[in-house]
């Protein structure tokens, strides 16, 4: 075993360290995060869940994370708040679930709301970090000036973003929209796919109904060379969930995502030209940083470099089970839906291998990335003198590769929203080494822990808004732990809300019509639905992970378990719609509701009557 597999008894996150020449009083901060990245890409997680590196579909590759793993803690059973990328990042830097911030999916959100407060960036500014952020941003703000790109003031204080490089065509793939006037109107008129490669070439497609024959010869072309595989076997689908990239490692999107990086850590008190060929300050040493450090890997298209695609060709995968005739005969109509929308188990035998293949492919170029990443921020640190922390989570949410039928996130089960966390401390007396804590935590804790690492008491009572505790906190005190975890997704099938224990998982739709508040209906409006309405309109799923942990078997409709469905209902439902939800007409702005009907239901205790539990064998 990699670690000594034991659970935490200590866990301070606020370094304090000693006062030398060009050293500060605070750690600089690094926090990792990647995009659409399952639990088991990692050999670290699988080696501490099962004893084997590989993943329980076969064989992956992270060296990297492995070793860092063994520098610190590792949070094995952490998960997100929302499986898709805008409402997930949006609780990781507002520190609040989705049904507290308002943002339920991909809605422009903006910060002059008079419920807005503080963000992770703003407070570790205004706590006198240089911060910065480098890839992918993913929170869907209108407050930015999009002519001069001046942040509004709860964003990062420099950064280059992930469309900012494919913009310009520093990237090896991007889908841009044309826009143009049409009758007078601004709009899209075109919507491409665009591949760069290493010579210079740029090679594109309209991705519209109709395209001329020499863009049709184009595109057969490309897809030949590259080796695509799309998401669906319906035609004209464009999603890629398979190929080789058309760039060298260093020369992809993250790759210049890292050289970003590396060339604001590397020009250290001085202004340089960035890729983008702006100018840029270099980290200034005087201050502690904290910088978001965000890769586009394994986000679709998944297409790893050659030398990495190459590492897994002869690698054979199981291929995940999905019984689709017994599965979906017992799942409600929204996740039926779901399914009809995001499903693959009609690819053929070779394209799930290849889908599956390529996949763990990119995780492992992701691996080399993060390691070269990380050397350069500890020689940083080393460099002047100073102490450091490493916060790193394994997606902004997770990933299916063929379970319950369907290959992407957007989803209630395990694969969609699980994913880890590693916390790494320079000072080893303070964060544990080799250490696994296998209690819940959530993104929302994310925010908490990165800002009481640089020094804030977030028992002050300016930051009673987070939903979140700092994770040292959570794992020192053994009184204190979640009994559940909650989230909540408003896109693809329509809202559906979730929870989680250690026992059950259970999910539901919590309000009667799909779409963003101020369309439909207004803020909060017939709120309490999701507890008063019929039982079958609210389309539960319960899945018993005693004997189920692969969540195949719906039992909320079962005779001995309709009674601990309902009670799931009434907990998960006073929480997201009556302890203090928001729903906000951000069309408006301003325009805002808060429930306050069910006060404090957020206890994190799962106290359920044990006569309504059935017994398994």
């Amino acid at each position: 075993m990699l670690f000594k597999h034991k659970i935490l008894t200590l866990l301070v996150v606020l370094i304090s360290i000693g006062t030398k020449a060009q050293q500060t009083s605070k750690p600089n901060i690094l926090w990792i995060l990647t995009d659409d990245q399952r639990t088991d890409s990692n050999g670290y997680y699988n080696e501490i869940t099962t004893g084997k590196n590989e993943s329980p579909l076969g064989f992956v590759m992270s060296p990297n994370l492995d070793a860092l793993s063994k520098e610190g803690t590792v949070f094995i059973n952490m998960y997100c708040n929302s499986p898709a990328c805008a409402p997930s990042r949006n609780s990781m830097i507002t520190g609040k679930y989705p049904h507290h911030s308002g943002v339920y999916g991909f809605e422009y959100f903006t910060g002059k709301t008079d419920f807005f407060n503080k963000t992770l960036p703003q407070v570790m500014t205004e706590n006198g970090y240089e911060t910065t952020l480098f890839g992918k941003s993913g929170y869907r703000n209108k407050d930015v000036n999009k002519k001069d790109k001046t942040p509004y003031d709860a964003f990062y204080e420099q950064y280059i973003t992930d469309n900012d490089l494919m913009r310009a065509g520093i990237t090896d793939w991007y889908n841009p929209s044309v826009w143009g006037k049409v009758n007078g109107k601004n709009q899209k008129t075109d919507s491409r796919t665009e591949f760069f490669f290493p010579n210079g070439d740029k090679k594109s497609w309209s991705r519209e109904k109709t395209i001329s024959k020499e863009e049709q010869e184009v595109r057969k072309s490309v897809e030949a060379e590259l080796d695509i595989l799309y998401h669906y076997s319906k035609p004209g689908s464009d999603l890629i969930i398979g190929g080789v990239n058309s760039m060298p490692a260093d020369k992809t999107l993250d790759g210049n995502i890292l050289t970003e990086y590396t060339s604001y850590l590397n020009n250290q008190g001085e202004s340089y030209t960035n890729l983008l060929g702006n100018t840029m300050n270099g980290a200034d040493a005087k201050k502690p940083l904290f910088t978001s450090l965000s890769f586009h890997f394994p986000h679709t298209p998944v297409m790893p470099p050659k030398e990495f695609r190459d590492l897994f060709k002869d690698k054979v995968y199981k291929i995940p089970e999905f019984d689709k005739e017994a599965e979906l005969s017992k799942l409600p109509k929204q996740l039926v839906t779901l399914y009809e929308k995001l499903k693959i188990d009609d690819l053929s035998y070779e394209d799930k291998q290849q889908a599956i293949r390529d996949y763990y492919a990119f995780c492992a170029f992701g691996d080399y990335i993060i390691g070269k990443a990380i050397v350069e921020f500890k020689a940083y640190c080393k460099k002047h003198n100073q102490e450091y922390m490493i916060v790193y989570t394994s997606g902004d949410h997770g990933w299916q590769l063929g379970e319950q039928g369907i290959e992407s996130k957007f989803a209630p089960w395990d694969l969609s929203t699980h994913t880890t966390a590693i916390i790494v401390s320079s000072d080893k007396s303070k964060v544990p080494t080799e250490t696994v804590y296998e209690g819940f935590a959530e993104y929302v804790d994310i925010m908490p822990t990165i800002i009481s690492a640089g020094g804030v008491n977030i028992s002050a009572k300016e930051y009673d808004y987070l939903d979140g505790l700092d994770m040292g906190e959570l794992i020192e005190n053994k009184n204190i732990n979640k009994d559940y975890i909650i989230g909540e997704i408003n896109s693809v099938a329509g809202p559906r809300t979730y929870m989680r224990s250690k026992d059950f998982a259970f999910s539901m739709r919590p309000r009667p019509l799909n779409g963003a508040a101020g369309g439909r209906y207004e803020p909060n409006e017939n709120v309490r639905w999701g507890l008063d309405a019929p039982r079958d309109e609210v389309q539960m799923a319960l899945y018993d992970l005693r004997n189920d942990p692969m969540e195949t078997n719906n039992v909320a409709n079962d005779k001995e378990y309709i009674k601990l469905a309902d009670w799931f209902r009434d907990k998960l439902g006073n929480i997201i719609l009556g302890d203090g939800r928001i729903e906000v007409n951000w069309k408006k702005g301003n325009e805002y509701s808060i429930s306050d009907f069910a006060l404090g239901a957020d206890d994190k205790k799962l106290e359920i009557p044990s006569k309504i539990i059935p017994k398994v064998e």
